[in-house]
């Protein structure tokens, strides 16, 4: 089992917390992290830039001039992309979808390869809670420096912590989110991560539970199997 330092709020360590080696000591893939880093970028992109093409460009509608006897080359509208004024000819256009698909195997992968890299480094630790009488950034600040963090830094609760989450709003080198919130473009922004002890097994029974699922399960699917032709999933 993977093993996470575990602190107090004075910075005083008090052991440390057992986690799952499936999360916590997966094998490093860079090329899956970025991919599904590239995935959420072009998720989160909005179409805005939008260009009109010659059929909404107002006005055109009368052939300029004769077909023949000018001289000059054939012409149906003055708003043809080669005009001034005209229509733009595959420019962007808002309706455009930059959305890339990524299974769902591969996304936990790629999650748990970036936190298993960081536990290596040293870089994620756990605090037992967090209170104070009075919502204040400064309690939270001073916190922190009694920890081993260096760097920006990325709390991760179980459940909604409005204390911690208005302690935090000021902070630019502090970002808290939900433990089912936990996403690559965070992990690969901040250095650190900083669980609270009880998001460590919120966050298994998130990413594990077809696992667990599986494994109650297991009798049941024994006594009546269904599989297709050429399925090894269950081999």
């Amino acid at each position: 089992m993977a093993k996470i330092a575990l602190y107090n709020q004075s910075g005083e360590k008090k052991g440390d917390v057992t986690a799952s080696d499936t999360i916590f000591a997966a094998k490093f893939n860079p090329d899956l992290i970025h991919q599904a880093l590239v995935r959420q970028h072009a998720n989160a992109r909005v179409a805005i830039a939008h260009t009109k093409t010659k059929a909404e460009v107002k006005g055109g509608g009368a052939k300029p001039f004769r077909q023949k006897g000018t001289g000059r080359a054939r012409q149906g509208s003055i708003r043809n992309p080669h005009y001034i004024g005209g229509g733009v000819a595959f420019g962007p256009r808002k309706d455009r979808n930059y959305s890339k698909d990524m299974p769902k195997k591969q996304r936990r992968l790629a999650l748990f390869s970036a936190l298993s890299a960081k536990l290596s480094d040293n870089q994620v630790l756990a605090l037992e809670e967090y209170k104070a009488e009075e919502t204040k950034t400064k309690n939270f600040v001073n916190m922190l420096h009694k920890l081993p963090i260096d760097d920006d830094v990325l709390v991760v609760t179980a459940e909604k912590n409005d204390l911690i989450q208005k302690s935090s709003n000021n902070i630019p080198f502090v970002k808290a989110i939900q433990v089912n919130y936990l996403n690559i473009a965070d992990l690969q922004k901040h250095k650190h991560v900083l669980f609270l002890k009880d998001s460590i097994d919120k966050l298994e029974q998130i990413f594990l539970s077809n696992t667990h699922e599986a494994k109650q399960g297991a009798p049941q699917a024994k006594a009546v199997p269904k599989q297709n032709e050429g399925d090894k999933s269950t081999k």
